[in-house]
């Protein structure tokens, strides 16, 4: 908890210290480079400022309104999704703007921490390690969505930024992968650090966002399985990890969610002093929502499976379209808000959500679908996952966000054994079987190795459920290259549409575009390319 509170400060100090002009004598009544970071106090506000820029909310959850996970009617989420993005697009520019403030906030941070002659050797160095991880993090998200992009590995001058090149992304890739390596032998694992630094990258850390990387990349699925079993296998060097006894709580209980040993790197969080309110926009409103801002599509809903191990549109699996929650995947309940689900308040009290049109007794019913309308959701369904039952009003929340969890390193090492051949009945307890116990699932048909006849496709349809709504579908779809399927055509919602003759009475909410030729990679800001002549633009946009 102090390490986290200490989040919250942002030093002015930090900004005002790296823009002073050098001066022959130091200022007397402020800091100044000379001095600034000779204070130790100085140098770990200027270290908490570069973790509250890691990421943010917004990229979190927004992430999923761009994926076949969601629909959202917002501006840009809605233009991206529908394939009407252009290098104008606000998001693009605000999140290139975003990641690259982080970079030059790293930058300066190493550029001038040697300056500080006090700190212990051993402490600065992990103080350099934790920046480079975070600077490495900022430039793999970079190459995940532009490709090719500026590789800046030092404090640019205003002069040396307007005249910077991209980079290929292969080599932004290996310097992301080089410094995770690195830092990796320097940084302490989670086991070796106190309670108080609950929150502080560590040794796992670095080797789980390595795996991420190198599988984002495809080939190097040995070197992700290797990564994957030091996490699993030699805990006692890299950390401690397993999973929670409850999915649920791992984003709900705030007891859990804050000290579980399933999160390897969490945004930081704290009730009343650095928070989240994302959450209002999600949940119904008949328990305090505002306005259905981001809803679930029936495509996520359809892709839980029964509770014998088949999906639902297997023969034999017992699904009934006409009551089609029942006996499904218990963490669709953890996740999904559906027609009379059972929402359990904070106080353990329960309320029926009525969604079906004209079904709520009480009426107008706020959360029945309604074509059109502006606040109810417009799929039919809601959020469940990441409810906060400790939430102050308007679901502002203290709960972490969970950036990397254990079981994302399960699956990650189950797709890779699978690309190298080498899925077997072992490798699926330890990773797709363990998932599904811990969900709840306690049938043989759920639990047993199936066999590799459908397996590619039984694993990316775990990876979907277990990390719905932590903003990693959109990465899936388009590392698999498969988001001109996902993301083309309509997307749905619940069976309620008044046209039983259309797409079999299920919603159409959207329809999208995908270009294969040119939506892998978004678009260049265009200030950016109109400031900076070196910087090319991306197939298919145009200023």
């Amino acid at each position: 908890m102090k390490f986290i509170k200490k989040l919250l400060i942002v030093s002015v100090a930090v900004v005002a210290a790296s823009g002073c002009k050098k001066l022959d004598i130091a200022p007397t009544d402020r800091f100044s480079d000379l001095t600034f970071w000779q204070v130790d106090a100085n140098v770990y506000n200027a270290l908490y400022n570069n973790y509250s820029l890691i990421y943010n909310s917004g990229l979190y959850f927004d992430a999923e309104a761009i994926s076949d996970n969601a629909y959202s009617p917002s501006g840009d989420l809605n233009i991206i999704a529908s394939g009407n993005a252009n290098s104008q697009t606000g998001k693009f520019g605000g999140d290139w703007s975003n990641y690259y403030s982080a970079i030059k906030s790293c930058n300066i941070f190493l550029a001038n921490i040697d300056k500080n002659t006090t700190l212990p050797a051993e402490v600065k160095a992990r103080l350099v390690a934790e920046t480079r991880f975070i600077r490495a993090f900022e430039h793999f998200n970079l190459a995940k969505w532009y490709g090719d992009v500026p590789l800046v590995d030092r404090d640019l001058s205003p002069e040396d930024a307007q005249v910077i090149a991209r980079s290929p992304k292969a080599d932004v890739i290996k310097f992301v992968v080089s410094e995770l390596e690195a830092i990796a032998a320097v940084l302490p694992s989670k086991d070796a650090i106190p309670a108080s630094e609950n929150g502080r990258i560590t040794k796992g850390a670095a080797l789980a966002l390595e795996a991420r990387v190198l599988l984002y990349q495809g080939d190097r699925m040995a070197d992700v399985a290797t990564i994957c079993e030091k996490l699993m296998n030699d805990q006692g060097a890299n950390g401690s990890y397993g999973l929670e006894t409850s999915y649920s709580a791992l984003f709900s209980d705030p007891n859990v969610n804050k000290n579980t040993k399933e999160s390897i790197l969490s945004l930081q969080y704290v009730p009343t002093l650095r928070t989240w309110q994302n959450f209002w926009d999600f949940a119904p409103r008949t328990v305090g929502g505002r306005v259905s801002n981001m809803a679930p599509t029936q495509e996520l809903v359809d892709d839980y499976i029964m509770l014998n191990g088949k999906g639902i549109r297997e023969s034999g699996s017992g699904y009934n379209e006409a009551n089609p929650y029942v006996n499904r995947d218990p963490r669709l309940t953890a996740t999904i808000v559906y027609d009379r689900y059972t929402w359990v308040n904070a106080n353990n009290s329960t309320k029926t959500i009525y969604i079906r049109p004209g079904s709520d007794p009480v009426q107008p019913g706020l959360d029945e679908y309604s074509a059109g309308s502006q606040a109810a959701s417009a799929t039919a369904y809601y959020w469940r996952k990441y409810y906060d039952p400790s939430a102050l009003a308007n679901f502002v929340s203290g709960n972490n966000l969970h950036l990397i969890r254990y079981a994302e390193v399960l699956l990650d090492y189950a797709e890779a054994k699978q690309s190298l051949g080498q899925m077997d009945a072992t490798v699926w307890a330890k990773t797709i079987g363990a998932l599904r116990s811990r969900a709840g699932f306690n049938e043989a048909g759920a639990l047993n190795y199936p066999g590799n006849g459908d397996m590619t496709n039984i694993i990316r349809r775990e990876r979907r459920v277990e990390l719905a709504m932590e903003g990693l579908r959109v990465d899936d779809i388009r590392r698999w290259r498969i988001a001109e399927v996902t993301m083309n055509g309509f997307i749905h919602g619940a069976k309620f549409s008044t046209d039983q003759n259309t797409d079999n009475g299920y919603i159409r909410v959207q329809q999208r575009k995908f270009n294969p030729s040119r939506d892998y990679l978004w678009a260049i800001p265009a200030r950016d390319v109109d400031l900076n002549k070196n910087l090319t633009q991306n197939p298919g946009y145009t200023n």
